[in-house]
């Protein structure tokens, strides 16, 4: 058995070869239902109406349905538990978080010639986290098949032995790093002791029937300031553009842990393994969008919306550790640990999200309430990673475009007023990005919420709930199982906004 190996290295490296996966841009393809709580007890049905901080970012001419200076703030506390199934195994885990997710003001200029058509023009400002990355799920079960040693396998596989041998883990690329992890911590084994062989075999115990559990937490953000200007024709034509710029932050903690209790023989088989993930991906970004709103009647509203890509820069930081003990029929060998103490620190990249279109119908019951209907689509197969002339990007291109589909999403609200009390409820539904419908399945959400007018200052509640299933894959390749998970997310968002 090759020599136990502790690697001393400490440090960064930078690399230019990375491995994004599908979910990666999907991660920040997709925004949550987020922003004011009038916003989000109505479910978001704002495309038509104007006149709400959060609906500027649905429909920019809705800052110039706005009658006079405003300035709001919305806090919102968020809880999201992700119900695992794993081979007939269930988990749960929980998360919740608190945060100030929403602030903006908006300025109204009046128009003092009584002659013109054009009535008014406002400028805003608003801020939104349009995605809230604190999550946590933990998946275990017995497979049956499959172990995470082919993982490693189908890294290694064609690599020659000497490369694993003999180079140090920041010299290689991401897949070379995985079989280097494998390798080193007696995972895998060349089927021959050539320095140019390039095959290997599990040396983890057969026999199937392998516990494993995974574990990931996450935590981060996506926010959005947008720069919004608008005005106002007639009093019956509002029309405004939103200058956008984005920022994320999202890390990410993966702990897969695997053991079994398969016969044994004088030759030392691996029993149990831990394998530890770390990735880091900050970055910026930039959209604009365009949108009017035609007052076709005093009750009848109409919208229509187009939101560009978003063009992100983002850089990834990426660090492992593997912790293995092998056994035979004698007992356990001290743990073989694989901790390169190395943080890979990737060639910044570009992503380019899918656009948007949103279409809105509105109907006011005069002061007493209104109907909203919104349905936007977003074509998730036009998502790109860029440069395109890199080998790794065009092919993952190509798999979003073949693997991702149209989404649309349907968006309905309502508000009924009773003197200065506003009742609320909404309802949301969001296809799947993804073809098969099963990978990302579709959301349902339901919505409340209640708001009081004390004259200069209003206050509002609103509460959200949305559940959605999805299939957690561990890895990319070689042990693709994955757990089923069942997403439910509750939360109540209180806003505060003071009109001058």
């Amino acid at each position: 058995m090759k020599k136990y190996l502790f690697l001393l290295l400490t440090g960064l490296t930078v690399s230019v070869a990375q491995a994004q996966e599908i979910k990666d841009a999907l991660r920040y393809s997709q925004d949550n239902l987020n922003g004011t709580a009038r916003f989000k007890a109505m479910s978001g049905a704002f495309g038509a109406l104007g006149g709400d901080f959060s609906s500027i970012g649905i429909n920019p001419a809705g800052s110039a349905v706005f009658s006079n200076n405003q300035f709001g703030i919305t806090i919102t506390n968020s809880d999201i538990k992700n119900n695992s199934n794993y081979f007939g195994t269930t988990a749960s885990e929980k998360d919740n978080s608190f945060d100030i997710n929403q602030a903006g003001g908006v300025f109204v200029f009046h128009n003092k010639n009584l002659n013109s058509d054009w009535k008014k023009f406002s400028l805003a400002i608003n801020y939104e986290n349009t995605n809230n990355f604190n999550n946590s799920t933990f998946s275990a079960g017995t497979n049956p098949n499959n172990s995470v040693a082919n993982y490693f396998l189908s890294y290694a596989n064609g690599v020659p032995l000497n490369v694993l041998e003999d180079s140090y883990y920041e010299n290689l690329d991401h897949g070379t790093q995985q079989a280097f992890l494998g390798y080193q911590g007696y995972v895998i084994n060349p089927v021959t002791a050539d320095s140019n062989n390039t095959q290997y075999n599990s040396n983890v115990a057969e026999g199937g029937n392998y516990y494993q559990e995974n574990t990931t937490y996450s935590e981060g953000y996506n926010g959005k300031l947008s720069f919004n200007a608008a005005t106002s024709f007639k009093d019956r034509l509002y029309i405004g553009i939103n200058l956008n710029s984005h920022f994320t932050d999202f890390r990410q903690s993966t702990v897969f842990y695997e053991d079994n209790n398969n016969a044994l023989d004088s030759d030392y088989k691996v029993t149990k393994l831990q394998f530890n993930n770390e990735l880091y991906t900050y970055g910026t970004g930039f959209s604009f969008q365009l949108g009017a709103i035609a007052k076709v009647t005093n009750q009848v509203r109409l919208g229509l919306a187009y939101e560009s890509s978003t063009w992100y820069n983002l850089s990834d930081e990426f660090s492992q550790k593997l912790i293995a003990v092998s056994s035979n029929v004698n007992g356990d060998l001290p743990q073989d640990v694989v901790d390169p103490r190395i943080t890979n620190v990737y060639a910044a990249y570009k992503l380019q999200t899918p656009s948007k279109a949103t279409a809105s119908f509105a109907y006011v019951f005069g002061s007493s309430g209104l109907i909203s209907i919104d349905y936007a689509i977003k074509n998730y197969s036009k998502t790109k990673f860029k440069p395109e002339n890199d080998y790794y990007f065009n092919s993952l291109n190509t798999d979003m475009s073949n693997t991702l589909d149209s989404s649309g999403e349907l968006r309905i609200g309502g508000e009924y007023k009773i003197n200065k009390l506003s009742l609320r409820a909404g309802y949301r539904y969001e296809q799947s990005p993804y073809k098969n419908g099963i990978t990302i399945g579709d959301l349902t959400g339901y919505s409340a919420g209640l708001g009081y007018n004390f004259g200069s200052t209003k206050i509002d509640l609103g509460y959200a709930y949305a559940e959605r299933d999805s299939q957690q894959g561990f890895f990319s390749q070689g042990l693709t199982e994955g757990a089923t998970i069942n997403s439910i997310n509750n939360n109540v968002s209180l806003t505060l906004l003071f009109e001058l």
